[in-house]
Order: C-alpha cells, then sequence, then structure tokens
C-alpha cells in the first residue's frame, strides 16, 4: 500500500471514529512533549514490516503521540520463515533470541509474546511486574475479562507481567432444531464432559451419509480424533512425555481410561465419520446440482452434527451462512447457541486453550520505562477497546465493549466465563523439533486400536517403548534424521 493511501485511511479512521480516543490521547501525561523519544518493541509474533502488526496495535498510538518514535525488532528468523528449513542447521529460536536482544546494549523496552512464551520470561526475571505501575496510575483492571487476567496471573505466580488487549476462546455451539426433535433439553454451562457426551448419545439418528451425529470436537469433517481430543486432555494437565522430553509417560490408566471413552464414543457413533471424500468432491464440482452444498465440510453448518466445539472467530462463518441462507438451494438458516466447554469434575472452571493476542509487558531493562507503560496502558484502554470491538476474529478483554456483533443474539459469556487451560512449555519442542514424530506413532497406534488391531493398553505399551526409543535417538543425535517414519505435524 503507498504511503499517501495508508495515511489517508489512517486519517480517516482517526477522524470519524476515534475522535473520543484520540482526546483522551491527547490528554494523557506527557503527550504534549514536544520531545522526540525511542519507544523499542521486539517480538516473537511477527515481522519487523508485519502490516498486521502495526496496524493493529501501533498506528493509532503513532498519530496520537507524534513524538514517539517506534521501532519495532522482530526475533523471527526471517530466513526461515520461506521454504523448508535445512534439518541439519539449528534453526535459531524466537524466545531465545528474545532473551538475548532483552539483555544486549540497546534492549527493547516493550516485549510482545506468546502467552506459552511468558513463564520463561517472568521465571528468568526479564520482565517488570505491572502491578505497582497498576496501583500508581490508578489503571483499572476491574472490567478485563477474569479469564484473561487470571490466566497472565497464573504464568507470574500470581501477579501480573504483561496485559492483553484482546483474546480468542472455544465454546460449545449447538443446533436448536435438533434438540427440539430429538425432545432433549439444550446444553448448559460448565456440563461435564460426560454430561455432555450422554447429550450426544441421545441426539444421534440414521445410517450412513444420513446419520446425524450428537458431538464434535471439531466442525470440520476433515478432522483428526487424535489431535482433537488434546481440547479433553489439555484441562488434566495430561502429557505424552515429561517436561524434559526424555521419557514418554503414556503407559497410565489414565491415558487408557481417555482412549476408552473416545474409542467408545467412535463406536457408539456419537463422534462423527469421515465422509466418501472423493463423492464430496464431485458435490463440490457441480456448484448447480440439486445436491450441491457448499457447507458440506463443515459438520455443523452441514447439520451432520448437533453440538460442536467452536473458536470465536468461527461465529462469522454461521452468521453469514444465514444471511445468504436464500442463495444455497439446499441450506436452511440454523437457530443456534453457545454455551461455555465441558468441564472436568477435577478442574471445574478450566476450559481449553486461550490464546490472548498482544500479550506485552516492559523489558526489566527497559531504557524508556515511562513510554513503555504508556503504550501498554493505551492498547489495553477502554478506547482502545471500543475501536477494536467489531474485530471478526478476536475478542477485546474489556468486558464493557463485549457484544454480539451485526445484531445477532447469542450467549457471548460462553467464552469468556473459563479459565484457560496451563499450556505446556514450549522449551521441549524449541529444543526438540522433532518431537512431534513421537505424538505420530500414538496418532497411528490410536487408529489401529479404534480397528481393533491392538488392545488400548497393549497400544499404550507400545507408545511408550517405541517413543522411549525415539525421544533417546533424538537425545544422542539431536541434529540427525529421527527414525524411518512418514511424520506428520501436531495440530495445535
Amino acid at each position: 500500500m503507498k504511503p499517501w493511501v495508508k495515511q489517508a485511511m489512517l486519517l480517516s479512521i482517526c477522524a470519524g471514529l476515534t475522535i473520543p480516543l484520540l482526546a483522551a490521547c491527547t490528554k494523557m501525561p506527557g503527550a504534549s512533549d514536544k520531545t522526540e523519544r525511542v519507544l523499542r518493541i521486539a517480538t516473537t509474533m511477527g515481522g519487523s514490516e508485519d502490516e498486521y502488526f502495526r496496524q493493529q496495535f501501533t498506528e493509532i498510538f503513532e498519530y496520537a503521540n507524534p513524538n514517539i518514535k517506534l521501532e519495532i525488532v522482530s526475533t523471527i528468523d526471517e530466513s526461515a520463515r520461506y521454504g523448508r528449513p535445512d534439518p541439519s542447521k539449528k534453526q535459531v529460536d524466537p524466545l531465545d533470541k528474545l532473551k538475548e536482544v532483552m539483555q544486549g546494549d540497546n534492549p527493547p523496552d516493550v516485549v510482545m509474546v506468546g502467552y506459552d512464551q511468558l513463564p520463561e520470561l517472568i521465571s528468568n526475571n526479564l520482565l517488570t511486574q505491572l502491578d505497582p505501575m497498576i496501583t500508581k496510575d490508578k489503571f483499572d483492571t476491574s472490567d478485563m475479562v477474569p479469564a484473561v487476567i487470571e490466566g497472565l496471573k497464573k504464568s507470574g505466580d500470581g501477579k501480573l507481567y504483561a496485559l492483553a488487549p484482546t483474546f480468542n476462546s472455544s465454546a460449545l455451539v449447538y443446533n436448536k432444531k435438533m434438540f427440539d426433535e430429538a425432545g432433549v433439553a439444550y446444553p448448559k454451562d460448565k456440563m461435564t464432559w460426560e454430561e455432555a457426551f450422554d447429550l450426544g448419545r441421545r441426539l444421534g439418528k440414521g445410517e450412513g451419509e444420513n446419520r446425524k451425529y450428537g458431538f464434535s470436537f471439531s466442525t470440520q469433517s476433515m478432522g483428526d480424533l487424535f489431535y482433537s481430543i488434546q481440547m479433553y486432555t489439555a484441562p488434566l494437565q495430561l502429557r505424552m512425555y515429561d517436561e524434559k522430553g526424555d521419557k514418554m509417560t503414556v503407559d497410565t490408566d489414565q491415558w487408557e481410561k481417555i482412549w476408552k471413552t473416545m474409542l467408545q464414543l467412535k463406536k457408539d457413533k456419537v463422534l462423527p465419520e469421515q465422509l466418501d471424500q472423493a463423492a464430496m468432491r464431485a458435490k463440490m464440482s457441480n456448484p448447480g446440482g440439486a445436491d450441491f452444498n457448499p457447507f458440506q465440510y463443515d459438520d455443523f453448518l452441514s447439520g451432520r452434527v448437533a453440538m460442536s466445539i467452536i473458536n470465536y472467530g468461527q461465529l462469522s462463518q454461521i452468521t453469514n451462512a444465514n444471511k445468504s441462507a436464500q442463495n444455497v438451494k439446499s441450506f436452511s438458516p440454523i437457530d443456534w447457541d453457545v454455551v461455555t466447554l465441558p468441564v472436568h469434575p477435577e478442574a471445574p472452571d478450566v476450559g481449553g486453550y486461550m490464546s490472548m493476542n498482544g500479550i506485552m509487558g516492559v523489558n526489566a531493562k527497559a531504557q524508556n520505562v515511562d513510554d513503555a507503560w504508556k503504550f501498554i496502558k493505551f492498547i489495553n484502554s477502554e478506547d482502545w477497546a471500543r475501536l477494536k470491538a467489531n474485530s471478526s476474529y478476536n475478542i477485546v478483554t474489556r468486558k464493557k465493549y463485549i457484544k454480539p456483533k451485526d445484531g445477532v443474539q447469542f450467549h457471548i459469556e460462553a467464552f469468556t466465563t473459563l479459565t484457560p487451560a496451563p499450556q505446556p512449555d514450549n522449551k521441549v519442542y524449541r529444543d526438540k523439533p522433532n518431537i512431534y514424530q513421537v505424538q505420530d506413532i500414538g496418532r497411528r497406534l490410536f487408529e489401529d486400536a479404534s480397528q481393533d488391531k491392538i488392545q488400548i493398553r497393549d497400544a499404550l505399551k507400545k507408545w511408550q517403548t517405541d517413543g522411549d526409543a525415539m525421544l533417546q535417538q533424538m537425545k544422542d543425535n539431536p541434529n540427525g534424521p529421527i527414525g524411518t517414519m512418514n511424520a506428520v505435524p501436531m495440530m495445535r
């Protein structure tokens, strides 16, 4: 985009939408100071010239504070962004590079990281605690979604070292008509997983291609159950291997119980079977055909599944489909709503993974602490939330501005009630980039167990043994090729 076009668009946005915001910004302490200053922002989440990063987080701040020059420092290895990385060459880890930069001669003032990276920075004393700044400036956090604040505090042993202006989470979407036709009560917030599965059993009917299913871990008909069930296991903090990635931890009664539960759901036809892909492609290639359905790869929109886990960003697909229903012969609008994800009795307030966007903290060695905190306050302010509240894919952290879009009414609190499940330390994936191959052993054994080719506990024992051997191979030869299998990457 040409600079003058970009500037014109920004001025239009600011003039038309953010007059209150800019007014507030010009009243912020120091905003009228003509002294030019530099604020350095380092990130592991995008490139230094990332257009989205600037549009999402910095452009309005730069406009409102012309005396503050922003320098964006990316710790991503730009050379590895395209093409297949050389497996014999150790890749630059963005978090390791960030830690190095944070302690260098010209350290950044603000850092933006992923949720799984935050604990390591805090434990290494690389971030400044924000609570004293919040108290001093009377910065109101009471209107922020508790799940986000509590999730961030978990990383800091009860203290805040970062804030996040937006987030995305999952909920359980359900088709009201399918429940009404079956005479089954609608799902509720904080149902247990077993209660959700029991509802699913009562909703299934029909055979073959006409089969209606009760529950799915994903709306996508091509989903892989082995990877999908991580949504189920995450709140239990169930691990496939130990924290260092040295030993497998799957030959246990708990893993056996989970596999039995999942495979029984599959046998009972509660979970959807994959459709004939050739037949689906044939239908998609004939848009004028009577049985053409543009949503056939979506189990919920196609009406095959009564309940499905869905993330907030996917809701726009449902609302857009309903708006366009008159243009699709084989599609009728869906009357739907959402409730929280099911929970485990052992963790009644914990849901699945929550992606927090724009997690930013102040470097413990920041040279410009005042502007760093000013910037973080800005993107976590009410004015910023009001501007960004209509985002299609993320939810603003300020509760005051969380509301259904486009006039569609639904239980949006389902996305904000549960705290996120603890995420595993990502360091093991950085140290052992081939470790996903260990998970692929489990995926294939899980498939064998589903076809009764092997008993569940025997499959887990084999996964334990073969996985231990592969982990040892990685330990002995960390930069060499691992195994001979054609593994597929883990979906997260």
